[in-house]
């Protein structure tokens, strides 16, 4: 359930913010005096000097308002058929090793991002929990594993997904919460089901900032609704048995208003 595989739409169209216009928009906001802000969340990017500019853009909202909270999604490839490989200009990966991630609050790769940034393989549960712990080490106190090809237990039909969350204590104490998710997977190809994620778990971190399992649980389950919808209607729009096209695919987001507002919780995080 983690982030939509190669095949989507074949044609893309319009322009691609640079960072000088970046860069404009928010001299537009100080001058405007509205650059006081809760919430930074990026995603896909291409570029470096865009990344770079974004940088600079978090700190210097982190100074307005040190409570801020960067949720960054560092999407730079994926896993198929067991090989990773990198969908963004290879010199992205030391952008975010070395100004993105310690800027940042809470990260969401996928193993294999996991794998780029710590510079460490994972193939087994241990593995990716020293990953994720030097992946805290680099910076952020929330990191959330979406997706992996890890074994489950409940066989090759499911995902694992992991999470680790650093809480510091008023005497200075570190307190490290692990959790991880075994996921149905899903047999078709979504677009944004990745964006969809990130914008979710900063949703219910926000409103369970000391509780990863819950947040992790509502934002895994309210994907999962999103996604059984989405493919129902699919299907029913396909008609005839036929495999439906990337078009009927399009995630039913409006459609489960209610579903992620207030998510039945369908998927339980075990604290590891």
């Amino acid at each position: 359930m983690g982030r939509s595989q190669a095949p989507g739409y074949a044609h893309w169209k319009g322009q691609v913010l640079n960072s000088d216009e970046l860069h404009e928009l928010y001299e537009g906001l100080k001058l405007n005096n509205v650059n006081k802000y809760d919430y930074v969340l990026t995603g896909y990017t291409r570029d470096k000097s865009f990344l770079a500019s974004v940088v600079d853009i978090v700190r210097e909202l982190k100074q307005q308002n040190s409570k801020l909270v960067y949720v960054c999604d560092p999407v730079m490839g994926d896993k198929w058929n067991g090989e990773g490989s990198m969908y963004v200009p290879e010199d992205l990966l030391p952008v975010y090793k070395e100004k993105v991630v310690p800027v940042a609050d809470i990260i969401t790769p996928n193993q294999f991002e996991a794998e780029l940034l710590s510079g460490r393989k994972i193939h087994s549960e241990e593995e990716a929990l020293v990953v994720m712990d030097v992946l805290h080490a680099m910076g952020p106190d929330t990191v959330v594993i979406t997706s992996s090809d890890l074994p489950s237990s409940r066989g090759s039909d499911y995902l694992i997904a992991l999470g680790s969350q650093r809480t510091r204590n008023p005497d200075g104490s570190v307190v490290t919460e692990r959790i991880r998710m075994e996921m149905h997977k899903v047999d078709a190809v979504f677009v944004g089901t990745g964006d969809l994620f990130a914008a979710m778990l900063l949703a219910w971190t926000h409103k369970h900032p000391n509780n990863l399992k819950v947040a992790c649980e509502k934002t895994v389950s309210a994907m999962h609704h999103v996604l059984q919808r989405t493919i129902k209607c699919a299907k029913a729009q396909a008609a005839g048995g036929l495999k439906p096209r990337p078009a009927q695919l399009e995630l039913r987001i409006v459609q489960s208003k209610k579903d992620i507002e207030n998510p039945e919780i369908v998927v339980q995080a075990t604290v590891l």
